[in-house]
Parts: structure tokens; C-alpha cells; sequence
């Protein structure tokens, strides 16, 4: 049994969600002293809570999974696993001792599905990317080099893993260079592009696109790569009905000072060394109805956040799909382009 998975009731939220994402099965397991199971925590587990906005400083006892399927013999779960589709199969004996798990096989876990495959990906490439001058000097965003592929490619590639075969990339500064680079290489999809005539915004180019995109179609920028379950966050914007869904990262900020809450007269009511806050923030990546569309005009300039904040005022729904931190990797300035590519190539 790898005792990494495993973390005691005391432990933060913040704390077991930091486990979750290292320990790299997708869950942990919260356990007493003598490695009796209390609970499970899985990312679904973990989504949940964060929607709730409630503070990552509580216990995981308030975000676990208390009664979890368990089973009491190696040959149980195996049996099990050809039934059921269980993240874990964890194995206690009579006790309730943790005594181990079987998980789904890694080939299984991890093969190419089709669950987007009738899924338009529209990747925002028409930006100057001027935060990373002076690579941008030369190249365009979309196709500065990850390691050994552009980071176009790459996206399109996290997306091949569920089945996506139809991309549009909406197209600006330096269209051309972005056009001949990615004829030249295999995506293995088929790439359809559009070109503003003026830089309208981060949504305002998706009006170029309204009599191809019919059905629920995925936005991303051209500067991010998320690694997480994409096909679970289509699942749960039409599970939720929503017209649009933003894919959002849980981040963590440690203010480096004690910080002083007064009384009205000034007088000190409470101080807290090097608080932690924790916020969701927006990585860039939409699951989009075809119905947002009409709330564009022909050539706006308008932003992804107006037309969400128009789009909730027709009385539309917006929804969140939460991932972790480490499942967003950015290159939108230049300590995260290295930061990104230590990641993916670390031998670049």
C-alpha cells in the first residue's frame, strides 16, 4: 500500500488537494492512526468542495468521501473492476484496515477515447503576444516552440486525446506565418482558419464562426495547455445546462506579512502571520453553446468576460469546471514560457 496516498482527518483541504494532485491515482485516502479507512477524496471529491467557496483551511474530514466502496479481497476487486469503473478499489479487511487498493490499468486509464470527437475545438490565436517580446518580435504566439512542438500543437494534441477531430484557429498578427507553419505538420485533425480584419477582443472573433459552430464547441487562447479531464468538463457543462462553462484553476496566495484586522475605533482585533487565500481563476479555456454566439454583433470588439456578464444578463447560465493548480500551464509571460517547458521537455 503506498502510505504517499494516505493522509490523516486532521489534514487541510488545501494540504490533501496538493497530495492528490502529486500522488498522480487521482485520490487519496484518509486514514486513522492504525490505517483504518475513514474516507476517499478524488478530483470529483475535490471539484465539489471548491464550488462551494467554502475556506481550504477546514479538515478533510468536510470534503471526503465517508463511505466509500470497499471491498475485502484482491479477488473481489478484480471482479469488481470488470463490472464497475471505479477511480480506486480500495481493499480493508474486517477491521476496516487499509490493507490496499487496485487501481484501473494505466493503458486503460489513459487510452485515447472519443467523447469529443464531435467536438469543435477554436483556438484564440490572433493576439500580438506582447508580454513575450522579443520571442514575439519574430514569431507569433501560436507557434513558439514547447520543446520539440509549438504550443498550438501541443493544444491540439491534449485535445486529440479525447477523440477531437475539427479545430478552427481564429487568426490576426502574423496569419500567415501561423498558416504555413501548421500545413506543414500533422495535427492528425482537420484545421480551418478565419482572420479577423482588426483585433476584435477574446470573443469578439467567434461571430467569423457562427454558421460552422451548430453544436457545443471548446474556446481556448493559445497560450495555456490544461491537464485534466477534458472530456469530464464537456460531461458537466450539459449535465448543468449551461451555455457556458469556464475552466478555472484553484490558486493559492500567501501574503508575505502579518496582517492587523481592526475595531472601528482602531484598535487591534486580531492578527494573522502570512495569511492563505485561495480563489478560482480563469485559465483561458470555454465550453460554449452555439446560442452565445447571437449575443455578438458583426464586428465587435468585445471580451470573453463581457460577453459572459452579457450573456448572464439575457438570463443565460455560467457555470465553473474547477481543476488544480498544477493542471494549468501558462506562457503568457516569460517566466511561465520556461516555466512551461522545463515541464513538458525538461530536457530542452
Amino acid at each position: 500500500m503506498n502510505k504517499n496516498l494516505c493522509i490523516s482527518p486532521e489534514t487541510s483541504i488545501r494540504e490533501a488537494i496538493s497530495t492528490l494532485v502529486d500522488g498522480g491515482k487521482k485520490v487519496v485516502f484518509i486514514v486513522d492512526r492504525e490505517m483504518r479507512l475513514l474516507g476517499l477524496m478524488t478530483n470529483g471529491d475535490m471539484r465539489r468542495f471548491l464550488l462551494t467557496g467554502r475556506p481550504l483551511s477546514l479538515p478533510i474530514t468536510e470534503a471526503m468521501n465517508s463511505n466509500p466502496t470497499v471491498f475485502f479481497s484482491t479477488a473481489d476487486a478484480s471482479v469488481s473492476k470488470e463490472k464497475n469503473q471505479f477511480i480506486v478499489y480500495p481493499i480493508v479487511n474486517e477491521q476496516g484496515i487499509l490493507k490496499d487498493a487496485l487501481f484501473p490499468e494505466e493503458e486503460t486509464y489513459r487510452m485515447v477515447n472519443h467523447e469529443l470527437a464531435n467536438v469543435p475545438l477554436v483556438i484564440m490565436a490572433g493576439g500580438k503576444g506582447t508580454r513575450l517580446y522579443p520571442y514575439t518580435k519574430i514569431l507569433p504566439k501560436a507557434i513558439i516552440p514547447i520543446g520539440k512542438y509549438s504550443i498550438t500543437e501541443r493544444i491540439i494534441q491534449s485535445f486529440r486525446r479525447y477523440g477531437c477531430q475539427q479545430v478552427y484557429m481564429i487568426l490576426n498578427h502574423k496569419a500567415s506565418l501561423i498558416k504555413a507553419y501548421m500545413n506543414e505538420v500533422d495535427t492528425h485533425c482537420k484545421i480551418d482558419y478565419v482572420q479577423e480584419k482588426e483585433f476584435f477582443g477574446t470573443a469578439g472573433g467567434l461571430y467569423l464562426l457562427r454558421d460552422q459552430l451548430i453544436s457545443t464547441f471548446i474556446v481556448s487562447n493559445c497560450d495555456i495547455l490544461i491537464n485534466d479531464d477534458l472530456a469530464c468538463a464537456y460531461k458537466t457543462h450539459l449535465a448543468q445546462k449551461n451555455q457556458i462553462t469556464y475552466i478555472c484553476s484553484m490558486q493559492n496566495l500567501t501574503v508575505p506579512y502579518g496582517v492587523i484586522e481592526t475595531t472601528e475605533e482602531g484598535q487591534i482585533r486580531s492578527i494573522t502571520e502570512k495569511p492563505q487565500y485561495s480563489f478560482l481563476a480563469n485559465t483561458g479555456v470555454y465550453i460554449i453553446e452555439p446560442e452565445v454566439l447571437n449575443e455578438i454583433r458583426d464586428g465587435e470588439f468585445i471580451h470573453i468576460t463581457d460577453l459572459t456578464k452579457r450573456c448572464i444578463d439575457a438570463g443565460m447560465r455560467a457555470g465553473v469546471f474547477p481543476v488544480s493548480d498544477k493542471s494549468w500551464l501558462d506562457m503568457g509571460q516569460i517566466a511561465e514560457m520556461k516555466k512551461m517547458i522545463q515541464e513538458l521537455d525538461p530536457e530542452e
